[in-house]
């Protein structure tokens, strides 16, 4: 099931390569790595945010576009790429306001070492700001050809609505993805009033923790200890019902198809509807494999209802 899938008019791998570990849990030679890898496994499609990773002690945000921006230079491949970025979380770029879209646009566009931006996220909504005033700020990056496409990522149904609403009426640039929380062990977020519009609207779902944190690879079983930054967060899945449910049922399937566990997990987002291509990100080279097979694994409707109904 390698076959691209379509974002507006973007073609793209069906699994997006996470950067959110690039400057952070994986140096710039292990991130040059790991891209050249998922390169070289036929992927396209790289997804960061001008804010990550600024968390990380020694970091002030955007380190992950920088490697992305020098790999691409230093490879020549920026036109075989499709590149999404984030605007509104960068510590020096906080918010929606159309100064601020604007000017965080040129800095994401500084750092990737390119003239465009192929999908261009806004990562939290800006409550403080009108949807009017964002949608015909990124209209205008749109305009000056700064940016391909829009997209949005955490935001309230209604203001959604309202901003999809604004573009259909005015003819301005319109967000073409939507970039949900969305895995196995939650489907709440998504599923519901988010998806529904996204349905109406056409809008393609690039999830994101499409592995929980790591919870979905697996490697978290009762008794064991990972050694990992998102350990914490990953565990926490382990003392649910619905967790223990899920991993059983990903074993079987994994076995059934004789493929890895977060193989199974992303193959099951990629069948969602209105899904194109979940996020999933590798630290070191042997986290790869698992997630450029998913792009090639198609679950059978009987394996897809199991999982569905475990997950429940």
């Amino acid at each position: 099931m390698s076959d691209r899938r379509q974002i507006g008019d973007l073609d793209v791998f069906p699994l997006a390569l996470g950067g959110n570990v690039f400057g952070w849990t994986a140096d710039r030679a292990a991130s040059f790595e790991i891209l050249d890898a998922y390169a070289a496994g036929g992927g396209n499609f790289i997804d960061t945010a001008d804010s990550y990773m600024a968390s990380a002690p020694g970091n002030s945000g955007g380190e992950s576009e920088t490697i992305i921006g020098e790999w691409a230079a230093s490879r020549g491949n920026r036109d075989d790429l499709v590149i999404a970025t984030k605007v509104g979380r960068h510590p020096d770029r906080l918010g929606l306001s159309p100064a601020n879209i604007r000017a965080a646009a040129d800095d994401s566009l500084r750092r990737l070492r390119t003239d465009r931006i192929d999908l261009y996220f806004t990562h939290f909504d800006d409550p403080s700001v009108p949807v009017e005033e964002i949608m015909t700020a990124l209209d205008g990056l749109v305009t000056a050809g700064k940016v391909r496409h829009i997209a949005v990522s955490n935001v309230e149904p209604a203001r959604l609505a309202a901003s999809l609403e604004f573009s259909e009426r005015e003819g301005t640039a319109r967000y073409v993805a939507i970039q949900p929380h969305y895995n196995l062990v939650s489907r709440d977020t998504y599923e519901g009033p988010r998806r529904d519009l996204a349905e109406r609207y056409g809008l393609a779902a690039v999830p994101y923790y499409g592995l929980a944190s790591g919870f979905l690879t697996g490697k978290y079983r009762p008794g064991t200890t990972v050694r990992s930054a998102r350990a914490g967060r990953a565990a926490k899945y382990l003392d649910t019902e619905r967790g223990r449910r899920v991993l059983a049922e990903l074993d079987l399937v994994a076995e059934e198809q004789g493929t890895a566990v977060a193989t199974v997990a992303l193959a099951w987002l990629t069948a969602q509807p209105t899904v194109a291509a979940p996020i999933a990100s590798a630290r070191t080279l042997d986290q790869l494999p698992p997630l450029l097979e998913a792009a090639r694994t198609s679950l059978t409707r009987d394996q897809i209802d199991r999982l569905t109904a475990a997950s429940a």
